[in-house]
């Protein structure tokens, strides 16, 4: 099984016997200047070619936005190639370098087949209450305006390796889900289903982000728009490379704010606070929801790396059983970080998105004999 993970501006691949990795790699800096290939299709054409592929059941590839139409994995035909390029509008950035990876494949490898495997799926299953956001309903259909999710074979990962940890059926097992990277995402996930993600129609939308925003008033874009003359393709690089970290201290690396933080640089310090607090917002509300929260698991890069992070964005919920214990929290690996006999596990679980991608994609190939 080979997987594919074309980003808007890398290709990271993994080539699997059963679930055993046997080759891997990551193409840095597509379409970029300084060396990079020129773009995905050639990006994808060399990891091919300097591979041997003999035995190869199937090719799984990451596609970012799946919209209403694709719901779970599906094998690659000339149709669904159609549709995902429908659906480009949705993920300008992510869906061209998805559609790239996988046309170059199925050329390569026509006989092989291929899987697209969509961060959307797993949050299929919100509950229109959800999804539905509070604006007219026939502009809504009319634009394909509703939440979406994303990150979710991160959060399909992390849920199921969290039940693992417990030693508990997946089905029985709620679990807060924080996805923590440069991009960053909640989910409530109840007996393996999402019933709740904090990014919405894009990615922006949510937790505070490396360079995205995350949630903020509407009104900020008409005042920017209105007052500040500036255009719709400005207020979009604002919000979604400007913003963030980035934007309240100048870096994006959670590394960097912390190293500031610590030697007394208050923008640095606020970026923290504002980062962590709005977790923790979404822990609460996500909590409520779920009624029962059996645990909170961190994941991704800031999620596996930063106990600062970690111990702050929970700090003040230990009336809701949400406990992290010092030394635990300062460990390495998988693991739980709350004290033993916790009424709610926290725990710690690296995310391994192209492993999951080769799950989906090996149950289709199967199914379809």
């Amino acid at each position: 099984m080979l997987v594919l993970n074309c980003g808007s501006s890398s290709v990271k691949w993994r080539l699997y016997d059963d679930d055993r990795i046997v080759d891997r790699g990551t193409v840095e800096r597509v379409g970029e200047p300084g060396g990079g290939p020129a773009d995905h299709e050639t990006a994808v054409r060399r990891i091919i070619d300097g591979l041997d592929l003999g035995g190869l059941v199937a090719v799984g590839h990451r596609v970012v936005h799946g919209g209403q139409r694709f719901t779970a994995p599906v094998l690659v035909d000339d149709a669904v190639l159609a549709a995902i390029g429908d659906l480009v509008p949705l993920a300008p950035l992510h869906n061209p370098a998805n559609l790239a990876g996988i046309a170059v494949a199925r050329q390569a490898l026509p006989d092989v087949p291929q899987v697209a495997v969509f961060d959307t799926a797993f949050h299929h299953t919100l509950p229109e209450a959800a999804a539905t956001y509070a604006i007219d309903r026939d502009t809504a259909q009319r634009y394909g305006i509703r939440r979406y999710g994303f990150h979710g074979t991160s959060h399909a990962y992390v849920s199921r390796r969290t039940a693992e940890l417990l030693g508990r059926p997946y089905g029985q097992v709620n679990t807060i889900t924080l996805h923590l990277g440069n991009g960053a995402s909640a989910c409530a996930v109840a007996g393996g289903r999402s019933v709740a993600t904090s990014m919405g129609m894009s990615p922006l939308e949510g937790l505070v982000m490396g360079t995205r925003s995350g949630d903020l008033d509407p009104t900020i874009v008409f005042h920017l728009r209105r007052e500040g003359g500036l255009g719709v393709d400005e207020i979009d690089d604002l919000l979604n490379h400007r913003s963030g970290l980035f934007g309240l201290s100048g870096d994006n690396d959670m590394r960097e704010v912390l190293a500031r933080r610590a030697a007394g640089d208050g923008a640095a310090a606020l970026a923290f606070d504002v980062y962590c607090r709005r977790i923790t917002s979404y822990v609460g509300a996500y909590y409520a929801l779920l009624g029962r929260v059996d645990a909170v698991t961190f994941t991704a890069g800031v999620g596996e790396h930063a106990a600062p992070v970690r111990e702050a964005a929970l700090a003040g919920l230990e009336r809701l059983g949400v406990v992290v214990d010092p030394q635990r929290n300062a460990g390495d690996g998988d693991r739980f970080i709350s004290p033993e006999g916790s009424e709610v596990a926290v725990c710690v679980i690296g995310t391994d998105e192209e492993r999951e991608i080769a799950r989906e994609a090996r149950a289709v190939v199967a199914a379809a004999g």
